[in-house]
């Protein structure tokens, strides 16, 4: 057999690379050794027949060479000294004459020579100079260089509202919680508290189970955490964030424009990576705030591999803060809990229980030079206890209600890098949400029980491929299943209801990305072809983001997209799971519930210069496909079903000065925004989440370890719907009411203060000291108004809800 085809059989069966000339092998044949024997066999078999000789390197480089002329050759490999992976085409000069470069494995070998001195260079590492004699062994060498680190002049970029925070090329902000700063209001880089912050995104009621970006809905937000989507983003219905503040790396905030890769979502996108750019030395911490108690850890079980842990827990079981009590006030008010023991003040007893925890795991684990695996898991769960009993003319009434909220959540990735130019990625994720309500009435002996479940899960597919330093190409597949189950049972009288749906979608995309820092061009465009099974429905998703640097100074940013959703939350009745979390999930059956539609495009000026900042977005967005049900209506329509679409347009801008210590910012957003029903009487209106004007400033001065911000946020009301009087009889009231959302509520306003103060001993350990105040001025905002005929007085009742009263918090950290 031709000795080329022998070492060729043996590189495939033992994963290994031999480095030779052809003139060593031409025409040598011989029979080959047996399959079954080890290498080192097979290579002493092959020195044996055959006048080489064959140096084995770790099982992975094998040099062929002459047995009378291997002293008179120098071989060796180029590895660089941070990941030790081979340097191709590093250059070798012998005696300052003769020059080589290595191959693809950093292999190298020429003739020695009476002196050989050897200096060996590659761009980004210090050159090494070697000296090898004549006389030294016939092993080859394995040199190893150093990066070459070149200290730059400072470039002062500016942090966008708070340091931690910028913008990228493809025009989404991004959240580096550890190095956060401090923004009014807030002690911890809360990621959905944070962006909150942005123009163009709000929460009409305060809740981040409630954020309206550019005037969608909550559920039209895509919630990523480590690939896995979330159903569930707030704890205590909506005030604290699920997502642990002092876990996640990086947060990627895209209001338009987002990758073709995201899919599932007509609003915004926040995906939340807890996985490291870098490698991260062993930590360990441990807080506490008015509301909860959190542990974090982060171990390296070898070079390559670590596991990272974390747990989050309401102290509300030990004790009632002057935090919580504001937040139960505000979460409970005009809902089924508090409607309870309204004008019964007759022996009313009340027992309320409420908790919350979440819990991470990470585990990280680098197998060989290419290949990485993370496993990442999350566990949230709610669950609030409610007791009430009152006797009311001489009769007991009792009701005890349990109300639990839980998302569940892994998923599994295979990283591996090809080479240098090309990338893979699959990962397999599960996402399971529950939301379950329980109410037992003791004086009419009834049983109610409602619940809301849904499991997603699927594969993705992500290839990465570099074709030039400026331009690269991406594709990929993605199957996503996804069952929710409603189910309603009643006893007293018996009423059993249970509805579930199932739908799988397949998306293929292909993606292509143009970065030229120089030319100051950044290009992107790509698209995903959706696929639902049910429907045997193609959906075709086009994104594009364009950024042009007009001069150092100046830059152009057009960003556009077509996206689709197949789920989404709707509300049957505004007393459901007790009026606290009312809203459940639902899958779109293509009729009566379309699959909801949208397209957006925005044109961005970004200016910076001399510590200056402004940055103006106007966009225009509409959203095909929402239900009357899926919009919160508490007037006429609340009980009306119907299709339609909104149309948003406006403009948001942001300017920020930046001296020495202090930053100072200032937004404001125009929003205009209005429903279409064409099948309804009124078929144009103003959007429930319609805020017309928001304003908002701050005041930020950050020095050593000491930080402090002062902020105001101002808004004009959100839309009301008013009853009509004249067509009302007072002695029998029933509701008429004027044109949806003819008017407004008052102006909401909120002055906020937080500070930090951070130490560290001369042992290493880390203290943090956080302090904040929301509505330091104690205004009672109105966010919510709706009416409804009242049974004790047979007249109409005006229904108001308000924001938090002033509320303080207060937080401790340790870190090692």
């Amino acid at each position: 057999m031709p000795f080329k085809k022998i070492i060729h059989d043996i590189e495939q069966q033992h994963q290994v690379t031999f480095n030779y000339t052809e003139d060593l092998i031409t025409e040598l044949q011989l029979y080959p050794p047996k399959k079954e024997l080890s290498l080192d066999h097979k290579l002493q078999y092959l020195a044996n027949k055959t006048n080489l000789s064959f140096e084995n390197i770790g099982n992975q480089f094998i040099n062929i060479y002459k047995k009378d002329t291997d002293a008179q050759t120098i071989c060796g490999y180029v590895f660089s000294g941070i990941d030790k992976k081979p340097i191709e085409n590093a250059n070798i000069f012998l005696n300052n004459k003769t020059q080589f470069t290595t191959d693809s494995n950093g292999f190298f070998k020429f003739e020695k020579e009476d002196k050989n001195i050897l200096l060996i260079s590659h761009v980004g590492f210090i050159t090494k100079r070697i000296t090898v004699g004549k006389s030294d062994s016939k092993n080859c060498l394995q040199v190893f260089l150093d990066p070459e680190i070149t200290e730059l002049q400072e470039v002062k970029a500016n942090a966008i509202l708070a340091s931690g925070i910028s913008k990228s090329a493809d025009g989404s902000f991004e959240i580096k919680p550890k190095k956060f700063g401090i923004l009014p209001g807030l002690i911890e880089p809360d990621a959905l508290q944070t962006m909150q912050q942005i123009p163009g995104v709000n929460s009409l009621d305060e809740s981040v189970s409630s954020i309206n970006v550019r005037g969608g809905t909550h559920d039209q937000n895509l919630f990523l955490w480590n690939g896995i989507r979330m159903f569930q983003t707030g704890h205590f219905f909506g005030l604290i964030s699920v997502f642990n503040p002092n876990l996640a790396h990086t947060i990627s905030i895209y209001k338009n424009g987002s990758p073709a890769f995201f899919g599932e979502s007509v609003s915004s996108v926040v995906a939340i990576s807890s996985t490291p750019e870098t490698a991260e030395k062993n930590a360990l911490s441990a807080g506490i705030n008015m509301i909860n108690a959190d542990i974090y850890a982060k171990y390296n079980v070898s070079k390559k591999s670590y596991i990272e842990i974390s747990a989050r827990k309401s102290i509300t079981d030990y004790v009632e803060t002057p935090t919580y009590k504001e937040y139960f006030d505000k979460i409970f008010q005009n809902t089924t809990i508090t409607d309870f023991a309204k004008n019964q003040n007759i022996d009313y007893q009340s027992d309320r229980k409420f908790s919350f925890y979440d819990a991470t795991l990470k585990y990280a684990q680098q197998i060989g030079l290419k290949d990485q695996l993370v496993l990442d898991l999350i566990t949230i769960k709610d669950n609030l206890e409610v007791f009430q009993s009152a006797t009311i003319y001489g009769m007991n009434k009792s009701e005890n209600n349990v109300l639990r909220q839980q998302n569940y959540g892994g998923n599994l990735l295979w990283k591996r890098n090809w080479n240098r130019f090309n990338t893979t990625k699959i990962n397999v994720y599960n996402s399971s949400y529950e939301l379950l309500a329980n109410q037992i009435t003791t004086n009419a002996n009834q049983i109610v029980i409602q619940e809301n479940t849904v499991n997603n899960n699927g594969i993705n597919l992500e290839n990465n491929h570099s074709i030039t330093d400026k331009l690269s190409f991406n594709n990929g597949y993605q199957f996503n299943e996804i069952g929710i189950t409603n189910l309603e049972q009643v006893s007293n009288p018996d009423f059993y209801r249970k509805i579930k749906d199932v739908l799988r979608t397949h998306a293929f995309i292909v993606e292509g990305k143009y970065n030229d820092t120089l030319s100051r061009i950044y290009f992107r465009t790509g698209a995903r072809i959706n696929y639902i099974e049910k429907f045997k429905k193609y959906i075709l998703e086009p994104r594009i983001q364009f950024s042009y640097g007009i001069n150092k100074s100046l830059n152009l940013e057009v960003l556009g997209e077509l996206k689709s959703q197949n789920s989404q939350q709707i509300i049957d009745l505004q007393k459901d799971y007790f009026g606290i979390e009312k809203r459940r999930w639902i899958i779109s059956n293509n009729s009566t519930i379309p699959i909801q539609r949208s397209k957006q495009i925005s044109l961005n000026l970004f200016y910076k210069k001399n510590d200056w900042l402004l940055d103006i977005e106007n966009f225009y967005k509409k959203v095909n496909g929402i239900t009357t049900s899926s919009q919160g209506f508490q007037n006429q329509l609340e009980f009306v079903r119907t299709t339609g679409n909104y149309e948003v347009w406006g403009t948001e801008m942001l300017i920020q000065k930046k001296m020495n210590q202090f930053l100072t910012w200032l937004s404001y957003t125009y929003n205009h925004n209005s429903y279409h029903f064409s099948d309804y009487e009124y078929p144009r209106f103003p959007n429930n989440f319609q805020l017309m004007h928001t304003v908002s400033w701050a005041g930020i001065y950050e020095k050593n370890n000491f930080k402090i911000a002062l902020g105001t946020k101002w808004s004009s009301g959100r839309p009301k719907t008013s009853p009509d009087l004249s067509q009302i009889d007072l002695s029998d009231p029933v509701l008429v009411y004027n044109k949806p959302n003819n008017t407004n509520l008052h102006i909401f306003s909120q002055v906020n203060i937080s500070s930090t103060y951070k130490w560290e001993t001369a042992n290493g350990i880390q203290y943090k000291l956080g302090i904040s105040i929301l509505n330091i001025l104690n205004r009672k905002n109105e966010i919510g108004e709706y009416y409804r005929v009242s049974t004790l007085s047979n007249s109409i009742e005006e229904v108001e809800t308000f924001s938090l009263q002033r509320t303080p918090n207060v937080s401790f950290r340790v870190s090692l």
